[in-house]
């Protein structure tokens, strides 16, 4: 069964500015919507495969060292609020334009995205990495969550390039992630440390 906490830690993280979301918000800003919107199964298939082998290896490295789960978690919530911390401290107040951004570089960008493992080792259950039915309706919920949020992205980059919405800005999402992240960063350290 999916948890409303999963769909909502895999919601925040998503959301949060990053490597990925910021090439849909440039692609969004320098080619439209509907354009920017072929990339979207190119950042699917880049958490997919990156979260299914940091998964894998977890999986199989917690049957021998079962404390090593516990640990990913702690490290994970330590990088979430370092990242909540960088949002908040951010002085950048516009998204760094790439040109021609393509699938294969969104992909790339997305396999190496440090939010794959924090996905991996603390997001999704640790059932998942030895349950075939849990992996397929878990990646499917993330992959079903990963649609709207990317559409979304692309649509800030339409509208930071327009300037038509005073408040929606770079440094006000930073502030708003970076808060939201905090937040996030209690539950996962509490479960992490009863599980230790």
């Amino acid at each position: 069964m999916i948890s409303w906490f999963f769909i909502g830690m895999v919601t925040t993280i998503l959301l949060t500015p990053g490597p990925t979301n910021t090439l849909l918000a440039s692609s969004g800003i320098q080619v439209g919507v509907r354009r920017s919107l072929m990339l979207i199964p190119a950042e699917a298939l880049g958490y997919l495969c990156s979260i299914s082998l940091w998964g894998v290896l977890i999986g199989t490295v917690a049957l021998k060292y079962p404390f090593i789960p516990p640990i990913l978690k702690l490290f994970s919530a330590g990088y979430i609020l370092f990242l909540s911390f960088k949002l908040w401290k951010s002085n950048s107040n516009e998204l760094e334009e790439v040109a021609g951004i393509r699938a294969r570089e969104l992909f790339c960008a997305t396999l190496l995205n440090p939010k794959a493992l924090l996905f991996a080792s603390a997001i999704f259950p640790d059932i998942v990495w030895h349950n075939a039915t849990a992996y397929t309706s878990h990646m499917l919920m993330f992959l079903a969550l990963i649609i709207p949020i990317a559409f979304l992205w692309t649509l800030i980059g339409t509208a930071l390039v327009s300037n038509k919405i005073q408040w929606l800005n770079q440094r006000n999402l930073q502030k708003g992630a970076s808060v939201i992240l905090m937040f996030f960063c209690i539950p996962l350290s509490y479960s992490a440390i009863i599980s230790l």
